[in-house]
């Protein structure tokens, strides 16, 4: 199962409380559905010292949101945009703006 949105694209939030902002993909677990955020959805954690977290304390980072929360934005048409696909000559499968019809890379 495909979600369409893969690292490092850029995306729209469509719903919830952080509606409206952008950011780029940190990670995606295809598994759960979820994909991370850059600057989207930011929460506290208490976080003990440890190796990682030398000094410990209350840590901001991203958390998942569901994909349905989100929307892939073109990067030529810069709007959000549905996902579709096309094979190329050469055999391969790319992925397609549904509004402007151009090639995501």
């Amino acid at each position: 199962m495909g979600l369409g949105i893969r690292k490092n694209d850029t995306v729209v939030v469509i719903s919830g409380n952080e509606k409206g902002k952008r950011g780029r993909v940190l990670a995606v677990n295809p598994k759960k559905q979820r994909i991370t955020v850059e600057g989207v959805n930011i929460i506290k954690r208490h976080m003990r010292p440890s190796p990682k977290y030398r000094q410990g304390g209350i840590i901001e980072r991203e958390a998942p949101i569901h994909r349905s929360n989100l929307m892939l934005l073109c990067p030529k048409c810069d709007r959000p945009t549905r996902i579709g696909h096309i094979f190329l000559e050469d055999g391969r499968k790319m992925r397609r703006c549904k509004k402007c019809g151009e090639v995501i890379e």
